[in-house]
């Protein structure tokens, strides 16, 4: 590829051009690679890391702590708006509609929801403090949509349709750990254990987590022993899984047809025509496999232990 002068601006080979007709859908910028969003924190040299990534062109920056609704976050939030104006900045996590509004106020363009749900986190048992996911969702999209902005559903997600549920209740986007913990792709050690293979999977608020720098993202010290540290999280494993490219069309399928089931042709019409219905606990019972004993695991579901 040259420019009009006759200079060489970039390459493109077949792989390219194979790679643009398989995933036609990828989310690229104007130049064709790949977006990359990366998390800073809120203390110590924060600032720093965030002008690193930005140099490095990072499309996204998030801020990233365990109580963004608090003083000292919401003062890195404006610091890193007005020092990079031109990038965008996700903020969280947080769980009401005044901390949603708390963290847009300082400059937030996507808000990160959810204090306490996904598998590996403690929060809620070990602090007191947290909020239903669905919950949340709702009462954050609703703070969110009157200044335009997008949420975005960190937790909770065990099944293809908890996807379906959270984009229901207002979310723009998932963030999914579990469910990916178990692929071959997964950074975690793969274990061995009566005879099937797992995954080993952590919580940021897990003690050895924390111990290697994550205490700062729950205003802790890491530096102080490891008997002073209060995790917020657990170590475990999780059943392997396969690959990611086994995984994804087993999630965005169930999806599909939670948007065919509720009517919805579009995300956006499954964010703003659909309702929630209440139900019990026999009728949760009722949602899931019963009265069978399964005798061959199907991709996209499992029982919980």
């Amino acid at each position: 590829v040259v420019d009009g002068d006759g200079n060489l601006k970039g390459l493109i080979t077949v792989k390219d051009i194979q790679k643009m007709i398989e995933y036609p859908g990828a989310c690229k910028d104007e130049l064709g690679r790949l977006r990359v969003g990366a998390a800073v924190g809120a203390a110590g040299d924060y600032l720093d890391r965030a002008q690193a990534l930005v140099d490095a062109k990072v499309d996204l920056l998030v801020l990233d702590s365990s109580h963004a609704h608090s003083a000292g976050v919401l003062a890195a939030t404006a610091t890193l708006r007005e020092r990079f104006p031109d990038v965008s900045l996700m903020v969280g996590n947080v769980a009401t509609a005044a901390g949603t509004k708390a963290v847009i106020e300082r400059g937030a363009d996507v808000v990160k929801i959810g204090i306490g749900p996904g598998s590996i986190c403690t929060t809620r048992v070990v602090t007191g403090a947290g909020v239903p996911q669905i919950t949340a969702i709702q009462d954050c999209a609703r703070a969110a949509a009157e200044h335009d902005v997008p949420v975005v559903a960190d937790g909770g997600v065990k099944f293809s349709g908890d996807v379906t549920k959270a984009i229901a209740a207002g979310s723009g986007a998932v963030m999914i750990g579990s469910l990916f913990a178990g692929t071959e792709e997964s950074p975690g050690e793969t274990i061995l254990y009566q005879g099937r293979t797992y995954k080993a999977y952590r919580g940021m608020g897990s003690l050895s987590a924390m111990a290697r720098g994550s205490a700062d993202r729950y205003f802790q010290d890491g530096a102080q022993p490891l008997s002073k540290l209060v995790p917020e999280g657990i170590e475990g494993m999780v059943p392997h899984k396969g690959t990611v490219h086994v995984m994804l069309p087993q999630i965005t399928g169930g999806l599909r047809s939670g948007m065919g089931l509720a009517g919805a042709a579009t995300i956006d019409a499954l964010r703003t025509r659909t309702e929630f219905l209440r139900i019990t606990a026999a009728g949760l019972k009722e949602s899931h496999a019963h009265d069978v004993v399964i005798t061959k695991e199907a991709p996209n579901y499992w029982i919980e232990r």
